[in-house]
């Protein structure tokens, strides 16, 4: 029985290291945000798209002049390093507060109730802020933070955003005039047909006034997605040498090794309760195992007694 217990506590404390080991090095963080679809006629979805214009960088957050004559859509990814995730996030505020900007969407992870929180702490924010003013925001956020990455994207949409326009001078003439005539109309079918038409002009506007707000926005506002962690030691922007690598991996990998034995610790500790009642299980049903064992054993001597007897 104590063999059946000692196998059945050494493969709970296996499984349990295993899992300590893999929640230790979780630091991911998810959050669900929302598509808005906009309805748009042929004209402006086959116009064709200008060059989109790539910039891409790292830690640096060197100025873009744009033509104004163009309309662009500026996005920005940016991934970034605290030591104080509380601290940065009201620092943050007040810098969006002070750039007329806001905060679209956020998402908080505060690890699991296993780890340390200030260790595997991490944000993730969807800021607008105005495209003029993307530069100095991003020169700011270099001061605030400790910037791993970036990466910023600029699209050419000025075909797209005219093209919308245009339509939509067109819907809005054509909808005074369909006032005009209907205000004219002699017979009833005269009446219901203008009518028709016009209900479909002012669906057709809705939606183009629609697109033509959406591109004014995000004209107007540069996105940046921003990823914070909060972490102990900051990453080097610079590459690390092979030396560097394979110190800082072992290191890592130490330090992951006692996170999981203290995880494992906690767990053990926290569900002691329920080993108590799985080992009381186990100790019950290996009892009635040997049980069963000797009966069966009981009643196959008294058989082969039997046969014995028998045969003389």
């Amino acid at each position: 029985m104590k063999k059946y217990l000692s196998l059945f506590l050494s493969f709970v404390l296996l499984a349990a290291l295993f899992t300590g080991c893999g929640s230790a090095n979780q630091s991911t963080a998810s959050y669900d945000s929302g598509m808005v679809e906009y309805a748009m006629s042929d004209e402006v979805a086959m116009a064709p798209a200008e060059g989109t214009a790539l910039k891409n960088g790292t830690a640096g957050t060197g100025s873009s002049a744009l033509p104004e004559s163009r309309k662009w859509i500026v996005t920005v990814n940016l991934t970034a390093e605290t030591e104080d995730l509380d601290a940065l996030r009201t620092a943050l505020d007040e810098k969006i507060a002070a750039f007329q900007g806001y905060v679209e969407a956020q998402n908080v992870y505060n690890g699991s109730a296993f780890q340390s929180d200030r260790r595997y702490r991490s944000a993730s924010l969807t800021i607008r802020v105005p495209a003029d003013r993307i530069d100095a925001f991003l020169q700011d956020m270099g001061g605030m933070a400790n910037i791993v990455r970036q990466n910023r994207s600029i699209e050419d949409v000025t075909l797209n955003y005219v093209a919308t326009e245009n339509r939509l001078n067109a819907l809005q003439t054509e909808e005074a005039r369909l006032l005009e005539l209907l205000s004219q109309a002699e017979t009833m079918s005269d009446l219901l047909e203008i009518e028709a038409r016009l209900s479909e002009v002012r669906y057709e506007l809705e939606n183009y006034a629609s697109q033509k707000r959406l591109y004014d926005n995000q004209i107007d506002y540069a996105t940046v997605y921003l990823s914070i962690d909060e972490v102990q030691e900051y990453t080097p922007v610079e590459e690390p040498t092979l030396w560097e690598r394979i110190r800082d991996g072992f290191k890592d990998n130490l330090e992951g090794v006692g996170e999981g034995l203290l995880d494992v610790l906690v767990w053990f500790i926290v569900s002691i309760p329920t080993l108590v009642v799985l080992a009381v299980v186990v100790l019950i049903a290996v009892l009635v195992i040997k049980r069963i064992r000797r009966r069966r054993a009981a009643k196959k001597a008294a058989k082969q007694q039997n046969a014995a007897d028998s045969n003389e």
